[in-house]
């Protein structure tokens, strides 16, 4: 097997070496869904994305460089599921420091955003629970009000000066390549935004991070930060000039727990990173493996492993900087093993349970019902890099086009949505606070060291996704293209993230490549049985421990790229 790699491995050095001095346009047409090498590789959603992303390896950048040119890059060629002014949480694996850390890639509600001004835009009143709030209105699907902090620049800024090599003009100049082009109007306007920036760069031609500081100052405590300030107030938007010289973008301890001999790592709970730590916790004691990889009976218990999961996710997760989240005793294997005493093998649950974790009691008693506005599951796209050097990083970018600001190309997104408008719930709106998102990058390492990254598109279906590919990693040994190409489900048994979609109680959603026999046998466990192939979209890149080959993998059935050299 190993002389196999070896093989692979020189075939996909000559490659490479062919396809020095070639265009990134040129290069993508390369690119398909899976990569072998020893020096990097990249896996995300626009193939002209993974090639600038694995040009900037080649070219002697380390994987905090090539994530920032592969995001940079992607905002154009994956722009109806992500934008400029949208969001991209990030875990990054350290290399040198030999830690991982999350990087709160996710912008905050202005100053003007408040839970009233919503409320009473819509007609609603300020009681507890509203059911005003079940008519239309609410926070906006569309257009300016939705927008948070633009929080995609300052986290690539932040990525790169902490663990990057490169300038901003190195990483963003390929992207320039794309938007010069002109295939839609607004890419010249972009253009120009991101010219202004990289001169703002060249005041400081010596000094790297000081370089990087201007760019950051001129977008949000500068010229474009006032221009589209100014924009958004003529024209109905809440975004002022000091909600962006107000903005940090926070490096901070990711959530994790031990799994099987692996550490798994999400970002905190202003993600819904944790459900899946959760649902992994309620899984540790079960012997997957000899239930067989998709059967009736381990499709069943991963189900509903994660609709416990959500359920909490829906009660307790928000910005833990305005919310005392639980977050400890949520992740606990005592807590784990209570919550896994309510999974019944024969059944599939018709009721939302969440736990009390506080009390540390298996069921919460005393459970409020809450309904809001119907809403669409929104997508985003994808990136995973890994470089020569053993750094690794995954990341989930996102930001749906809202409108764009002005003439500066920028798009704004609509994060907003995320929030809810409950009083008294964590994750209600107030400003400077973090929404709840669903965007769900995840790390995993043994021994120490870096051996799997995967980032879902797909809302509230990333992190169902996502569980999939930790057990067919950890507990089946699946290949990432084997692991990939098996079928996935998921439920809605849980309250949608985006204007607070009532859940869909005992549904299970699956791909019908799964077999008759098996759907026959799940519909007698009660699960209300809907068909579908696409169950996100994901990314997955591992690190083979004993040779150190990078194997770069996308889901060719959603568009997904990848490539190694």
């Amino acid at each position: 097997m190993s002389r196999c790699l070896n093989v692979i491995c020189v075939l996909m050095l000559l490659f490479s070496d062919f396809a020095e001095g070639q265009s990134t346009e040129e290069s993508a047409k390369g690119i398909n869904s899976h990569g072998l090498g020893q020096n990097g590789g990249v896996a995300a959603g626009g193939a002209e994305a993974v090639a600038i992303g694995l040009q900037i390896l080649r070219n002697g950048g380390n994987a905090a460089d090539s994530t920032v040119a592969t995001l940079l890059a992607l905002s154009v060629t994956d722009s109806n599921d992500f934008c400029f002014g949208g969001e991209v949480p990030i875990l990054i694996y350290d290399a040198k420091r030999r830690v991982v850390e999350a990087i709160s890639g996710v912008g905050v509600a202005p100053r003007l955003a408040t839970r009233e001004y919503f409320v009473l835009k819509s007609g609603g009143r300020l009681t507890a629970n509203s059911r005003a709030l079940d008519q239309p209105g609410g926070i906006p699907l569309k257009g300016l009000e939705p927008a948070a902090t633009p929080a995609v620049l300052a986290t690539c800024l932040t990525l790169l000066d902490r663990y990057g090599t490169s300038r901003f003009e190195d990483v963003v100049t390929p992207t320039l390549t794309i938007l010069d082009r002109h295939t839609i109007d607004w890419h010249a306007r972009l253009a120009t935004t991101l010219r202004r920036m990289i001169d703002a760069e060249k005041s400081s031609p010596d000094d790297r991070s000081r370089g990087l500081r201007f760019v950051g100052d001129f977008f949000y405590r500068g010229p474009i930060a006032r221009e589209i300030s100014t924009w958004c107030e003529e024209n109905g938007g809440l975004l002022r000039y000091v909600d962006f010289a107000t903005y940090v973008t926070r490096i901070e301890e990711p959530a994790s727990i031990d799994y099987k001999g692996h550490v798994v790592y999400k970002c905190g709970p202003w993600t819904q990173g944790p459900s899946v730590l959760e649902a992994l916790r309620i899984l540790e004691t079960d012997d997957l493996n000899r239930m067989g990889h998709n059967s009736s009976g381990t499709i069943h218990t991963l189900v509903e492993s994660m609709k416990l999961a959500l359920a909490d996710r829906d009660v307790y997760y928000a910005d833990p900087l305005f919310a005392d989240v639980p977050l400890s005793e949520l992740l606990s294997s005592r807590y784990g093993s209570l919550r896994r005493s309510l999974i019944d093998p024969e059944r599939a649950s018709l009721l939302e349970r969440p736990g009390d974790p506080k009390l540390g009691k298996a069921l919460l008693t005393n459970q409020e019902t809450r309904e809001g506005l119907s809403g669409p599951n929104r997508d985003t796209t994808t990136c995973v890099v890994a470089d020569k050097w053993g750094n690794m990083v995954a990341a989930t970018p996102s930001g749906w086009q809202g409108v764009e600001a002005g003439k500066t190309g920028v798009w704004l997104g609509t994060r907003l949505q995320s929030f809810n408008l409950w009083e008294g719930h964590p994750n209600c709106i107030e400003p400077g606070k973090r929404p709840r998102i669903t965007l769900t990058p995840t790390l995993v390492t043994k021994n120490g060291k870096p051996s799997l990254a995967i980032s879902v598109a797909g809302g509230d279906s990333q992190d169902q996704a996502t569980l999939q590919l930790l057990v067919n990693h950890i507990d089946f040994g699946l290949s990432p293209v084997m692991s990939l190409a098996a079928a996935r489900f998921g439920t809605n048994h849980h309250m949608g993230s985006f204007r607070q979609t009532p859940a869909e109680l005992g549904s299970l959603i699956i791909s019908p490549d799964i077999g008759e026999n098996t759907l026959k046998e799940l519909a007698a466990k009660g699960h209300l049985i809907r068909h579908s192939r696409a169950i996100g979209s994901p990314v997955v890149l591992v690190i083979d421990p004993a040779s150190g080959l990078i194997e770069a993998a996308g889901d060719p059935r959603t568009g997904r790229h990848a490539g190694a050299y």
